[in-house]
């Protein structure tokens, strides 16, 4: 069990710590030994949930990062660093992950290894960079390395969100437009023409049959709907085959194959130079950003520049340049930096160039996808008010 004690010295001088052990005796003797006098000694209850780790957001990583870089820079110590945000941070995901953090670092194991433990949350890349840091003794540089790049990732999936949800709103007005005129305009209207004899055109009777049918099952439709829709999201969005699948058929679309290219090169030239700046060897860091890089594509490029470029004697730019899946700007860079020994400094500023160009390209597609969903959505409600309007403009020249 983890303790927190206060104690005093020979000269009056308090100290304030944790120890873990079996009992309050343990940490007696350990003050004793340590020459010092406990004042008060208290158990703390470490509490640990079995899926806290889901809890952790990407905005909470951000603010660890940060604030470990700032406190590190200083001067206060790693472990003070973390009782402070435990303080502080009461009652959520990140506070409960803190306290594990703490508990390793009392009983002298090392501060990644936390990390390592909850891979859901924290990323390979992530853990692997800590690792190499704490080894180095630069953990500051790296935290504010990693607080940055998270900035970056955050700003990137706020772009995308903010650019999808306009054309959302579009497909799901349409789809609720449809099912409003087929479920209670539709079977009004086909009862009239039905209790009038007069024959509606051919067009008109297939809308008004799907109306009807529509409306008359309405319940399992929606049933099934659900059913469907929740099927999907299990499938596309927690299921490893399921992802996979639909991770490739986005992948191949016209307008979004240049958006998931560019994203995932700016996530390989992101990681890369991470890993590079927190010293870890090349060949590690073009497998570790592999696994990371979400382009299977460019993952077996990596996998090939490591295991059959580096690791037979050719040069970074030698291996890259045989990979036609990098473009020839990222490829002439890399040999340039190379030259230089700025590898890691120039795939940063990489990194930042195709985050702004990810963008402008969600932009323009946008631009292009706006106008197609609402002809889309005028032409479905044009089909139905046609279906409406020529039976009834036929009824009006009868009488």
């Amino acid at each position: 069990m983890l303790y927190h004690y206060l104690a005093s010295d020979n000269q009056g001088k308090i100290y304030e710590g944790n120890y873990d052990a079996e009992n309050i005796n343990d940490v007696l003797v350990y003050l004793s030994g340590s020459g010092l006098k406990p004042i008060s000694i208290k158990a703390i209850k470490i509490i640990k949930p079995l899926i806290f780790s889901q809890s952790i957001k990407l905005s909470d990583k951000i603010f660890l990062m940060k604030y470990l870089s700032l406190m590190l820079q200083v001067g206060t110590d790693l472990l003070s660093a973390i009782n402070i945000l435990i303080s502080d941070l009461q009652g959520s995901g990140i506070h409960n992950f803190l306290i594990e953090v703490r508990e390793n670092l009392t009983k002298g194991r090392p501060f990644y290894e936390a990390f390592a433990k909850h891979p859901r949350s924290f990323s390979i890349v992530e853990t692997n960079i800590i690792k190499a840091a704490e080894a180095s003794g630069n953990l500051q540089k790296t935290f504010e390395d990693l607080s940055e790049s998270l900035q970056r990732e955050a700003e990137i999936r706020g772009k995308i969100r903010s650019a999808l949800i306009y054309p959302i709103i579009l497909l799901i007005m349409s789809l609720a437009i449809f099912f409003f005129l087929s479920t209670f305009a539709l079977p009004k209207i086909a009862k009239v023409f039905n209790e009038s004899g007069i024959e509606p055109p051919t067009f008109s009777r297939i809308v008004f049959t799907i109306g009807l049918f529509i409306s008359d099952h309405f319940a399992i439709i929606l049933f099934l709907l659900l059913i469907i829709i929740s099927f999907l999201i299990y499938f596309f969005g927690f299921n490893n085959f399921g992802k996979t699948l639909i991770r490739q058929f986005i992948s191949r679309l016209p307008f979004v194959k240049k958006i998931y290219l560019d994203i995932a090169i700016q996530r390989f030239t992101s990681t890369f130079s991470s890993l590079l700046k927190a010293g870890i060897p090349i060949i590690d860091s073009l497998k570790i950003t592999a696994d990371v890089v979400g382009h299977q594509e460019i993952k077996l490029a990596l996998l090939r520049i490591a295991e059959e470029g580096l690791s037979r004697g050719l040069t970074v730019s030698e291996s890259f340049k045989k990979e036609i899946i990098f473009p020839r700007v990222v490829t002439n860079l890399i040999a340039i930096s190379e030259k230089a020994g700025h590898l890691d400094e120039v795939l940063g500023t990489l990194a930042k160039f195709y985050a702004s160009n990810i963008d402008s390209t969600i932009k323009s597609v946008v631009a292009v996808i706006e106008p197609i969903l609402l002809i889309l959505m005028g032409g479905l409600v044009g089909i139905i008010a046609l279906s409406i309007v020529i039976p009834i403009y036929q009824l009006a020249m009868k009488f």
